[in-house]
């Protein structure tokens, strides 16, 4: 161990001497070998009996191409590999794009994703399925499905009130685009069509889920709100800055709530939001400094009380992927360590999904794309220790 490392960790007292007396490590495998075929947004989650279960979609292009179907796998308890794939969900003759998977503290397993009724994302139908055990052997047994209405209120308002400020601001946007976003966000197809997710659930302590959604219709977010476990939904303020997408939600001591978002707008980095009243309201977009070059990132709260993000710490590209932790909830980020990076940037390592296990590990899942191979999906396990010792640690004379 880095001896000035040492010394600087144990500053920190019980929690970083927890932390020290692991061995720092990471493990990485691909859950499959790479095809050319399209691979891509994963998300992982631990099931009630330990075991993994990931989620992707796989076809021949992304909302164009018919044949795209939401495929899953699992990695049972003490396994060195993944079991075979399995398909989760499929709308014959629809694209199926973006799933995530969710298992609540009630033990159930859930399943959202879009259907793309037009090959436009802005014709994007959100679904749910449910399952009573999230365990087992290939895919799961549903036992109930339902499309999740999204019915935003105010959404034109505040659309229009946002775009008044663009002059403001001093982005370079045309006045014809301008009156076209504005005559949609009051059309009702528009506003309920689109939303799509990214990131699993966020469940706070009072047990309200919150469902993070956005739409690349108007380039903004939104929340879904749910007090009874997923039977009924209302839906939060948007969040409207000028491309601010696909949200990842982490919950601060005080109560307060962080949208960290990808970028698809103006600007080279994270966009950030906060709410005060678990969700219900959101504050104005803001750029981070953390940088962005227009793709997804995920978030969470560590048992340690530190936050890991995943992301993308480039402004163009997506050849270099990093984790980063944050001693003081989301304001600052203190360790990063890269988990993929191409300094030839002829590979994609991107869309990011990251989880803690109940035994303390961090788990991250990926798409890795790479020529002439093709695609797959990435599942990499490591702990605090390995992203605080750096990519080069250096020994003290």
């Amino acid at each position: 161990m880095n001896r000035r490392l040492l010394l600087t960790l144990t500053l920190f007292g019980g929690m970083a001497s927890t932390i020290l007396a692991e061995e720092p490590f990471l493990e990485s495998q691909e859950v499959f070998a790479p095809e050319q075929i399209h691979n891509h947004s994963s998300c992982i989650v631990e099931c009630a009996d330990g075991s993994l279960l990931m989620t992707w979609y796989r076809g021949s292009g992304e909302r164009t191409a018919d044949d795209v179907q939401i495929f899953g796998a699992r990695k049972p308890a003490g396994a060195e590999s993944w079991a075979p794939r399995f398909v989760m969900a499929d709308t014959p003759d629809y694209p199926d794009c973006n799933p995530i998977v969710f298992v609540p503290p009630n033990g159930t397993l859930w399943l959202f994703y879009p259907t793309i009724l037009d090959h436009h994302w802005e014709g994007a139908l959100l679904k749910y399925h449910v399952s009573d055990r999230s365990e087992g052997e290939g895919p799961p047994s549903w036992s109930r499905s339902g499309v999740l209405h999204v019915t935003p209120t105010g959404f034109g308002e505040a659309y229009q009130a946002a775009m008044a400020r663009v002059d403001e601001l001093g982005l370079q946007v045309k006045p014809e685009l301008v009156a076209q976003m504005n005559q949609r966000a009051n059309d009702e197809l528009y506003q309920r069509l689109g939303w799509m997710p990214r990131v699993r659930p966020l469940v706070l302590p009072s047990g309200r889920w919150l469902l993070p959604l956005y739409t690349d219709t108007f380039s903004a977010s939104i929340v879904g709100i749910s007090d009874d476990e997923g039977a009924s939904w209302q839906f939060s303020t948007p969040m409207i800055g000028y491309g601010n997408i696909q949200p990842a939600l982490v919950r601060r001591n005080d109560g307060t709530i962080v949208a960290f978002m990808r970028n698809n707008g103006p600007g080279e980095s994270v966009c950030v939001s906060q709410s005060v009243d678990e969700g219900e309201t959101w504050s104005p977009v803001e750029r981070s400094d953390i940088p962005n070059p227009g793709t997804s990132v995920d978030a969470i709260r560590l048992e340690s009380g530190r936050w890991a993000l995943v992301y993308n710490d480039t402004v163009r590209g997506r050849h270099s992927l990093a984790i980063a932790l944050s001693e003081d909830e989301g304001k600052s980020w203190s360790y990063t360590r890269h988990l993929a990076v191409d300094p030839d940037q002829m590979q994609a390592f991107h869309y990011p999904t990251v989880l803690q296990a109940k035994d303390g590990s961090i788990h991250v899942s990926y798409t890795h794309g790479r020529r002439p191979e093709g695609s797959t999906i990435v599942h990499a396990r490591l702990n605090e220790a390995w992203i605080m010792e750096g990519d080069a640690v250096q020994e003290a004379p």
